[in-house]
């Protein structure tokens, strides 16, 4: 990959699709994590405004310096970035006092959930009332193959720069920006459980295990001739590529044939 082609190709499109679209800029949300630290830097090279967000929910304190280390450096490096914090907390405290009272099944991953379409609430507002664009932070893998994440969370924004990058050339292109070591060197984690859990930990396999399935997928390959750890990341990525496939597709429509309308 030409690192340097490639970002400049993704900023400018950027650039061009806010301009298209009669925005200023781009709203991003920061986690700590390197698909948000290289988003976010992508935006900061459109030269157009950006806002780095911080949401915290219950946020470990490692995520909080991470993503408080790269704003800083963002913000130092470009005169069209500022940042915001909003405390999420006290509204995912109340919100859940609330609907704890439901009887619900699958609790603890309806609450993470929520967590996400809180983040994704304070987005869009914070990019309404500033005439910006909430830019994506999904990669390839999470938002085309597994499905590795919220809908109508962080699966909620206009648009996605990141989303036909894997997460092997999102490190090489943060990396190639100078995105901060910290960042660089932690475990990915989505950081709506409250503890240290990472993607590896919730999935079963690593992202380069996912990428060569998602790739094997794709080329229509027998995964017979797959060794027993291949094999079984194979599985893994097609279960989840299944069970999300309607995050994936566009939102079906009911289209009533004319002679049922009569």
């Amino acid at each position: 990959m030409n690192h340097a082609q490639v970002i400049n190709y993704i900023s400018q499109w950027m650039k061009n699709y806010s301009d298209s679209s009669g925005t200023d800029g781009f709203v991003v949300g920061i986690s700590g994590g390197i698909d948000s630290a290289l988003t976010s830097t992508l935006a900061a090279l459109t030269g157009k405004k950006v806002i780095c967000v911080e949401m915290p929910i219950y946020q470990s304190n490692k995520q909080v310096a991470r993503g408080r280390a790269h704003i800083a450096w963002l913000v130092s490096h470009h005169p069209n970035v500022t940042h915001v914090e909003i405390e999420l907390t006290p509204v995912f405290d109340m919100m859940m006092s609330t609907l704890d009272q439901l009887p619900v099944a699958n609790a603890e991953l309806a609450m993470a959930n929520t967590r996400s379409r809180l983040r994704m609430t304070a987005l869009y507002h914070v990019a309404q009332t500033n005439r910006l664009l909430v830019a994506g932070t999904g990669n390839k893998v999470e938002d085309f193959g597994v499905g590795f994440f919220t809908k109508y969370g962080d699966g909620g924004v206009d648009l996605s720069p990141i989303a036909d990058l894997t997460k092997t050339e999102v490190y090489a292109l943060a990396g190639h920006l100078g995105v901060h070591e910290s960042i660089m060197q932690a475990p990915p984690t989505d950081g709506l459980w409250g503890d240290d859990r990472t993607d590896e930990d919730q999935i079963g396999a690593t992202y380069p295990e996912l990428e060569a399935a998602m790739d094997y997928h794709e080329r229509g390959l027998d995964p017979e001739a797959l060794n027993s750890r291949e094999r079984e990341a194979y599985a893994i990525f097609l279960r989840m590529h299944k069970a999300n496939l309607h995050k994936m597709k566009p939102i079906p429509v009911c289209i009533i044939p004319g002679q049922v309308r009569g």
